[in-house]
């Protein structure tokens, strides 16, 4: 905290120097800024402040955001919440044990899924390099890990080497081998240019609609939310709201299951959502939980004849779990499972974060992440600047950003459907097709100019058809015609 003398009254230069002089003994007795607080080791779930120290892989970092850190938000992954310390380290000097009965957990034709006994340290283990044959394959926190990219009926060798912050290495465990299976088809997705859009399955201050009457000019219909089953671990529950049904004279889980249909008559994807600004899924441990979601969840996709499922998880995710859960999901509902993704900006910093693991381990059977590109505050684009929401500059250079690590072809623009959807990051629909136009082929940029012209860009979403609803379908009506004109 700053301390300043705001004013002095000057009665006589005699009286001046004595008061200075008591000034100034008094200030010694109070720092000129917040002084650093040693935190120890970087750990999730975790409220850190502005100048606070903290040791990841070996090196001192300080908090320059006050944040709560979630998985995935490790000191070196995102830059906008924390600044390396030259010279910052440890004394540490004692390896971790090596990590023990590694075994092959879950196979695919481009995936393999590892799990192990936890290594021990006399500080704490902070993490696992997971070796395929000699070359780093991925690190993680956890005792599980998804190694992707590979090729279908492939024999591959792993072994894994624990490390903890002062980046002592444990010998390498014992070498496993895994063989993928034969590669099977995708099926059918959406067109190229979709528009994506939330529908509440709750009352707020939007309008309260029945899906029957969402417009044509959206071509994914996402259902929010799914819920938490807190007395069956990882299994998620979902009914028409009780106040919406009173709210629209009665809206029925049979109504619901019709209009449905009916869209999905009409060549629109009808999804459901987990996860949103409150919700979360507990899937921190892979049995029973694995099996209790994706029994769960196919459960409610084949009641109400949904296409697939979305990701909002806000809170922090089990990469591992969650991914091995999906791809047993989309085993059981088939080839034409839709998947799409909405992380925060944050979550698309950097490619180490949670969503950017999730999604270089789902990104064969992704169709769409809609980065929300709102709530954001001031965020890092491309160039390495600090842009603020609510720009086209901020929707380009952040998208400029992602589209390092995303295929074009698998990135939408998420905007809020009016100022009163969202806290902060409202745009006109305008601003959205100019950001989209940017992309797509160079043109209504604003001061930002994107390194390349991305004109696979899949398209927009928006949070929520229900406030879009509020204003006449102003954001549909305007975007959804305009993605017709891109590349």
């Amino acid at each position: 905290m700053k301390k300043g003398l705001s004013r002095v009254l000057d009665k006589s230069r005699m009286m001046m120097l004595p008061l200075l002089v008591v000034v100034s003994m008094v200030m010694n007795f109070f720092p000129l800024e917040v002084s650093a607080a040693e935190r120890g080791a970087w750990a999730p779930n975790v409220s850190y402040a502005v100048n606070d120290n903290v040791t990841y892989d070996g090196k001192t970092y300080k908090a320059i955001q006050s944040h709560t850190s979630l998985p995935g938000w490790e000191p070196p992954n995102v830059p906008a919440l924390w600044q390396f310390v030259q010279g910052g380290g440890g004394n540490d000097t004692v390896a971790p044990t090596t990590p023990t009965n590694v075994t092959v957990s879950a196979v695919t034709s481009s995936s393999v899924t590892l799990s192990w006994q936890a290594s021990t340290d006399n500080v704490g283990v902070t993490g696992y390099d997971v070796y395929q044959g000699t070359s780093l394959a991925i690190s993680v926190t956890g005792t599980t890990a998804i190694i992707t990219g590979l090729s279908p009926n492939t024999t591959y060798s792993f072994k894994v080497i624990a490390k903890d912050a002062a980046g002592n290495l444990s010998t390498a465990s014992a070498t496993v081998n895994a063989t993928t299976s034969e590669e099977t088809g995708g099926g059918p997705q959406p067109a190229k240019h979709i528009l994506t859009g939330y529908w509440q399955n709750f009352v707020n201050g939007a309008s309260k609609l029945k899906v029957r009457d969402i417009p044509d000019q959206y071509d994914i219909i996402v259902l929010a939310f799914a819920e938490m089953d807190p007395a069956n671990p990882g299994g998620v529950t979902f009914t028409v709201d009780s106040a919406l049904s009173a709210a629209l004279g009665g809206y029925t889980n049979a109504e619901l299951i019709a209009d449905i249909q009916a869209k999905r008559a009409q060549g629109k994807k009808v999804i459901i959502s987990i996860g949103g600004e409150m919700g979360n899924i507990n899937l921190n441990n892979p049995s029973p939980n694995v099996a209790n979601f994706v029994n769960s969840m196919y459960g409610i996709i084949t009641q109400f004849g949904l296409d697939g499922i979305d990701i909002d998880l806000e809170h922090g995710m089990n990469v591992p779990n969650l991914t091995n859960a999906i791809r047993q999901l989309k085993q059981k509902v088939g080839n034409d499972f839709v998947l799409t993704m909405a992380p925060q900006t944050i979550d698309m910093q950097n490619p180490n974060t949670s969503y950017m693991q999730l999604y270089n381990n789902l990104k064969d059977m992704t169709t769409v992440i809609n980065v929300q590109y709102y709530n954001s505050g001031c965020m890092l684009g491309r160039d390495g600047k600090c842009y603020s929401q609510g720009t086209v500059d901020f929707l380009t250079a952040l998208s400029d950003l992602t589209l390092q690590w995303v295929s074009p072809s698998q990135l939408g623009i998420g905007v809020p459907a009016t100022s009163s959807a969202a806290g902060g990051g409202y745009v006109s629909s305008t601003v959205v097709n100019n950001a989209l136009n940017c992309l797509a082929t160079g043109n209504s940029c604003g001061s930002y100019k994107p390194i390349a012209k991305y004109p696979a860009i899949r398209g927009a979403m928006t949070w929520s058809i229900n406030w879009d609803a509020t204003t006449n379908y102003t954001l549909a009506k305007t975007v959804r015609p305009f993605l017709n004109t891109l590349p």
